[in-house]
């Protein structure tokens, strides 16, 4: 069975991938609205927005930063603190607006956190 066909014999990891790339097909980030990307590993969060005309991350926040060391976990209060913490760094580079990219990740639980925080900080998607 080909890889890209979606099924019931396919992974869930196999299944994020299939959607982040449909989705990748119609996302992209210029200067003037950046890329806000999330990815969620078993045990952290992180977020970056991304100038894909240059290839380029502006900024970046993870729980393996030192500052969400401390109970951090890939879970929905972590999720709210990432997000927070997204909107002010971008909040600082003077942008308002971003595109948002959920990675393939279906747009629930953390993925859903993590954006309304954002938007809480002042972003607009």
């Amino acid at each position: 069975m080909p890889s890209r066909q979606k099924s019931q014999y396919n992974s869930r990891k196999e299944n994020i991938r299939i959607r982040h790339v449909r989705l990748r097909k119609k996302i992209s980030g210029t200067p003037e609205r950046p890329r806000l990307c999330v990815h969620f590993s078993g045990k952290h969060i992180y977020a970056q927005v991304v100038d894909d005309t240059k290839s380029v991350t502006l900024t970046a926040v993870n729980t393996t930063e030192a500052e969400f060391r401390e109970g951090a976990g890939a879970n929905v209060a972590t999720a709210i603190k990432v997000g927070t913490a997204v909107a002010e760094r971008v909040k600082r580079l003077k942008i308002d607006k971003v595109v948002f990219d959920r990675g393939g990740f279906l747009y629930h639980g953390k993925v859903k956190a993590l954006a309304d925080a954002a938007r809480a900080g002042g972003l607009e998607f």
